[in-house]
């Protein structure tokens, strides 16, 4: 059967990645972000990989207003949306979030706010179909609040709690809500960064452990999988201790 797959935030290297995926299985693909030309560029890559259909919507995360439309204009073009990608999202600088409050909020709104509001309106689509797979993308940065990116984490944070209750909310009326951490990938959004070459994926390789991870209805997913390993040992940590640490 074919699948219809609606991707928010579709020009970040992830959900490219994951877009590519379901176009080459033949899936009807409902792609929204912010940059019209980019959305074009994305578009038809995804056509020319064998997509069935790819719709397009142009949209500001940070409006509710726009969200509630986009979603009603991924219904209408798919019918019945089986599956919804939440994956956008900043990379917002720690060190002038700490001397800027209006920067602060804007970037916490960005990666949190919108994100739960985006969430909620999916929640009551899909609640409404009784079938269907909610993704969204966090971060392993929400384990644990470390002192270079904790705007961020706290985002992520916010949610991963979030997801937590709507999957048992959910999980009772036939729809499952997939939470992804990836650690470091290699995207645009991290190409400033110096990232240690041993702990960082490849778009493509987090994009495959995604869509298995919806194919099989899993809850909570690490990308790659070492890092659940790796943020148990930091979670254990003391906070007498992890605050010593420079991580």
């Amino acid at each position: 059967m074919t699948q219809s797959v609606l991707v928010v935030g579709a020009t970040s290297g992830i959900a490219q990645a994951v877009a590519r995926r379901y176009a080459e299985r033949g899936a009807r693909l409902f792609l929204a972000a912010r940059s019209s030309a980019k959305l074009e560029a994305v578009a038809g890559d995804l056509r020319a990989r064998g997509a069935g259909s790819v719709d397009i919507f142009v949209m500001d995360a940070e409006d509710a207003e726009q969200l509630a439309i986009m979603q009603q204009a991924a219904w209408t073009a798919l019918g019945v949306v089986q599956i919804a990608l939440v994956a956008y999202g900043s990379l917002p600088d720690q060190a002038r979030a700490a001397a800027d409050t209006a920067y602060l909020i804007r970037e916490f709104r960005v990666n949190a706010e919108s994100v739960l509001v985006c969430l909620a309106g999916l929640a009551q689509r899909f609640q409404s179909q009784s079938e269907g797979v909610i993704a969204v993308i966090g971060s392993v940065a929400g384990d644990r609040g470390r002192p270079g990116n904790y705007l961020y984490g706290a985002a992520k944070a916010a949610i991963h709690a979030f997801a937590s209750g709507l999957r048992a909310q959910l999980h009772r009326l036939g729809v499952h809500v997939v939470t992804i951490k990836p650690g470091f990938v290699a995207t645009q959004m991290t190409a400033h960064l110096n990232l240690p070459a041993l702990l960082t994926a490849d778009p493509d390789a987090v994009a495959a452990r995604i869509v298995a991870a919806i194919d099989r209805r899993r809850d909570v997913v690490y990308a790659p999988g070492f890092w659940r390993l790796i943020m148990m040992a930091i979670r254990l940590l003391p906070e007498a201790v992890f605050k010593r640490l420079k991580l």
